[in-house]
């Protein structure tokens, strides 16, 4: 598994994926780009040490934004499934990174 440096440094140079042809595919990249605001929280920890979540379930945003995703992966074809995938793969990035912040952020017992 990537160390959360290491996803974090990922994330901040991957370029945000792009949109398909259907509505479908123009929502989730819509509703990825959202998720991927709140994820910019993290931004502030690395940076300044500032543990601050964002104030709604990121996690959960992800796990059903990747759902849909897997779906439209399941039924699109040619260019359509190759971004539906790098979607994908884009939120499941998000969703590493966030979890890993919230463990690195927590006090220690």
């Amino acid at each position: 598994m990537l160390s959360f440096i290491d996803a974090y440094t990922l994330w901040r140079n991957l370029p945000f994926p792009r949109s398909g042809s259907s509505k479908d595919l123009i929502l989730t990249r819509s509703d990825l780009a959202e998720a991927d605001e709140y994820v910019t929280t993290v931004i502030r920890y690395v940076e300044r040490g500032i543990f601050k979540p964002a104030p709604v379930d990121v996690l959960a945003m992800l796990q059903a934004l990747m759902r849909r995703m897997d779906r439209l992966g399941d039924i699109a074809s040619g260019d359509d499934q190759t971004v539906a995938r790098s979607q994908h793969a884009y939120a499941a990035l998000l969703d590493l990174v966030y979890r890993q912040f919230l463990q690195a952020g927590r006090p220690s017992e």
